[in-house]
């Protein structure tokens, strides 16, 4: 067990610490609810940069960190979905998890036929990340009765523009994948 790996375990940790924080009726709850994820968000960052620098890349590392990543979104806008009642809201949350699905079933396919790099991260989806990471780290902060409208408004539309981004990223992926069945097909 190295570090870059310990600190994706952590993030994997935290999501049932996330959720409790989130529901138990305490002065703030919703700041350190914020605080979790954000915190989380951050090692999803430093592991992978930790894991390049110490040259401590392992295959577990390379499960995990997707993973970790992905329970943790999912959860914290499950969480969200309940306090922001809305379609937009609801279909961001869902386009947002939808994509995350199907791009890990991608890769596992790409990876069985030896293509796995055809669908490596893009930019796109790194800046994704970046704004889902922002927007949620910022509604969770935020609660319903919040009396300044224009930070929940502002943090939505960072949230909607991750939901965008994340539908171009997805079709990066679609495409990459495309290419390379095409290229097998003309080949057999």
């Amino acid at each position: 067990m190295n570090i870059p790996n310990s600190l994706t375990l952590l993030r994997i940790l935290l999501i049932p610490v996330l959720v409790a924080v989130f529901y138990l009726p305490f002065e703030n709850h919703l700041l350190y609810a914020a605080g979790i994820f954000g915190v989380a968000a951050l090692t999803d960052w430093f592991d992978g940069y930790l894991a390049r620098r110490l040259q401590q890349m392992t295959p577990l590392g390379a499960f995990l960190d997707p993973v970790a990543d992905k329970l943790m979104v999912a959860t914290a806008l499950v969480l969200l979905v309940e306090r922001h009642v809305s379609v937009l809201f609801t279909l961001a949350a869902c386009v947002i998890i939808g994509r995350e699905i199907v791009v890990s079933a991608l890769r596992e396919w790409m990876a069985e036929l030896g293509e796995r790099t055809s669908v490596a991260v893009s930019y796109v989806g790194k800046v994704k990340t970046a704004f889902q990471m922002i927007a949620i780290t910022g509604l969770l902060a935020v609660g319903p009765a919040t009396n300044e409208s224009w930070i929940v408004a502002l943090f939505f539309l960072v949230l909607y523009t991750a939901a965008v981004l994340t539908l171009w990223s997805m079709m990066i992926y679609l495409k990459a994948a495309w290419i390379v069945m095409r290229d097998r097909d003309n080949t057999l």
